[in-house]
Parts: C-alpha cells; structure tokens; sequence
C-alpha cells in the first residue's frame, strides 16, 4: 500500500521534531504510543549495525522525549546475537574472493516473542547494499560481525559504482536469501519504508510503502516499488563530471569518516579525473564507529583497492574485520580524484595530521566555509567561491546519488 500520511497526525507527531524529515523519527513514536495506550510491551530496537548504539541525546534528538529509555534495546554485533542458520554465496553464485559459507546471526532481542517487529526506515541509495532497508535492517543492522563483514567486502569487491543505487545486485541476494530462509518464519514482519527528496526547499517526503513477510511476498513488492521511486527521487544525471563538488556534513549526524565518507559514495560516479571533492565536516572527530575499526582505519588508511587487499592478505585484525576493509576501499577515490576534509580541530575535530595519515588532503573548517560562502542554510546548487572559482554544493549528499 501507498498513501499520503494524515497531515494532522503528523503535526501532533512532529510537535518537538519540526527540523527533523526522516519518517522513521516521525512514525515512531507515534506507534510506540498507540501500542502503550492499548496494552502492549513496546520495545524499540536502533538497527545500529556496527554503529554506536544511540544515548539519551541521540534519541530525544530524533525521536522526540515520548519514549521511555528504558524501553529502549541496544543491539550488540560482536556479542548479543543469535545463530539461525548459514548461507553459502558460492550457490548462489554471487562471486567475490570468501565463497565459504557464511553464519547468519541476528539480535538475540529480536527474537524474544514480540507479536509483530515493525521495521521502519528510508529507502535510498547505499553504498553496500544498493538500496537500503528492507531485509538489510534485519540481516545487518541488526545482525552479527560475519554477516556484516562479508556483506560489506562483497559490495566493495563486486564494486560500489556498480552496486550504489541497483536494487538487485549480489549483495541484496545474499541479505534476502538469509531474511527468506532463516527468519521470516521466526518473526511476522511490517516493513514500512519510506522514500525522501532533498530539494530546494528542504527534505520532502515522496512515498511510504508497506509490506509483510519474505522478498517474495509483500514485502519484497513494498521495497521493489519504493527502490523505483528512489531512483527517480535520488539518483542525479548530470551532463557533464563535476570538476568541484563542496559537501555540507552535519554534524548532529556525521562524527566520524565511516559515515561522512557518504559524500565519497554518492559522488563519485559523477567526480571528474583530476576533480575536488570537498567535505565540510564540523562533527567528524574520528574514524571508525568502534575502538577496533578507529585503529585499523588509522592503521591502514584509505589507499585504494589493491593496497586494501594486501593488507587483508597480511594484517589478521584487519582479516577479521572484512567490514573495515570494504569501507577502506569504497572510501578511496582510487586516486583518481582529491578527497579533501575540513574539519575543526580547535573543536575536537580530526587534526591535520590525522586526515593526511589516512590518505585524505585537509584544509581548515572556518576558512574554508569563509571562503566558500556558505553555511548550513545554504540551498544546493552551482555557486562561486570568493576567488569566483565554480563548485556544486550539496547538502544533503547523504539522500541522493549523483552521476555522470
């Protein structure tokens, strides 16, 4: 099913969260409160993946003070999942250089007897698994480190530029296959997603799309029609390579380079030979999501796909976090474009000298929004800089997918 949600209730739901556009934020609380209301046990359960699991300050920020923390469930990759089964990549045919079989693991939380898991999220583009959400809530954000790790070094090794913003691709085979086999019978499953549009006049909702059960069955409609309406929401074909793109990185949002390296993903098909990508990145004070991965990104740094693979060959904890190494090589331009962060250091910001290790050119935050002109209010589009040097902003790379 698709509507157009009662403008009414959402006010009421957005009352507190009037700067916030993602639907998740808004939907949530207002189920978690109809199910309270009418008896139900409501838990609420972040599909974090390897991401940090979210504070007092990250949850009032997105879903408002309405819901208790308590009721709140952190998901634990390393040591709070489950086993449900096994899939082998090599049947299904789906390539890459690991064909042994690989666990499928999932929260331990969700498996605790709720009558009904409603999965809420946004569908757009994403750099491991094409299109996000769906099964990929399930199987990786909330599942366990060998899923995650193989699922992220297949889509680097298949190739982010032919995986971002392809519904069907190897790795959206694999997460299905596991959701198909091993946990649809286990849960009764809501898949409710949403499709967003950045536009000129802020974030806009497109679409929500409904659906139950396995890829096969409403489910897998729900998110087969919602990934076509992504595409032509989120996916831009300009005429010709930009030359200089400028990205405005939240920094309620975007902490650390495994998440505002999005403006490298959604960019680079549409980055020029020889181009600039800038990253205004006011937040980002580190690299990794977690300990472990912060000192392996430091250890390695974004070299390229080569240079990534020999360190798998050679490095056992970098091995044992395939993860880490899909991300070192999709954050790399392969050279063949600059990547330059500025960042604030004054401020807790990445240094200088931590940027450069990593592979990445940086400049200072401060002057660079200075010479540049802009700020978080700044609408997305061809702009000048003070020296009347041309760049394209954008301010919300993360929504959208460019290319030439």
């Amino acid at each position: 099913a698709q509507q157009e949600p009662d403008k009414g209730e959402l006010e009421r739901v957005m009352d507190g969260q009037r700067d916030n556009p993602d639907f998740a934020a808004l939907e949530t609380p207002h189920d978690f409160e109809q199910l309270t209301d009418s008896g139900r046990d409501v838990g609420l359960l972040p599909a974090t993946g390897t991401h940090v699991a979210m504070g007092a300050e990250d949850l009032n920020r997105m879903f408002g003070a309405g819901i208790p923390h308590e009721r709140v469930l952190a998901h634990d990759y390393r040591n709070g999942v489950v086993p449900i089964g096994e899939v082998d990549p090599a049947a299904l045919g789906l390539g890459g250089s690991d064909d042994s079989p690989v666990a499928v693991d999932v929260s331990g939380h969700l498996l605790q007897d709720w009558d009904l898991v409603i999965s809420i999220g946004q569908v757009v583009p994403h750099e491991v698994a094409g299109m996000a959400n769906f099964t990929k809530n399930l199987i990786v954000g909330l599942g366990g480190d060998a899923m995650i790790g193989r699922s992220h070094l297949l889509g680097a090794e298949v190739g982010i530029e032919q995986v971002i913003g392809e519904p069907d691709n190897p790795v959206r085979r694999l997460i299905d296959t596991a959701f198909d086999r091993y946990l649809a019978d286990r849960i009764d499953v809501l898949w409710l997603l949403t499709v967003m549009e950045s536009t000129s006049t802020g974030v806009v909702q497109r679409g929500v799309f409904a659906g139950s059960g396995r890829s096969t069955e409403t489910g897998g409609a729900a998110f087969r029609a919602a990934a076509d309406l992504a595409a032509r929401c989120a996916i831009t074909t300009v005429e010709e390579p930009f030359e200089r793109v400028v990205c405005w990185m939240d920094p309620a949002e975007f902490s650390t380079t495994w998440l505002a390296n999005k403006a490298i993903y959604r960019c680079r098909r549409a980055m020029a030979t020889g181009g600039e990508l800038m990253i205004l990145a006011p937040g980002v004070a580190g690299f990794g999501e977690d300990p472990t991965i912060d000192q392996l990104i430091r250890r390695h740094g974004y070299r390229g796909t080569q240079a990534t693979l020999d360190a798998l060959g050679r490095d056992p904890d970098l091995a044992a976090n395939p993860a880490a190494a899909a991300h070192l090589i999709q954050g790399s331009s392969e050279g063949r474009f600059a990547v330059v962060y500025c960042t604030d250091p004054d401020a807790g910001g990445l240094t200088p000298t931590e940027v450069e290790r990593v592979g990445f050119d940086w400049l200072p935050l401060d002057a660079e929004l200075a010479r540049l002109g802009v700020n978080e209010a700044t609408v997305a589009g061809d702009h000048l800089d003070a020296d009347r040097r041309p760049f394209h902003y954008l301010d919300h790379p993360a929504l959208g997918l460019w290319t030439a």
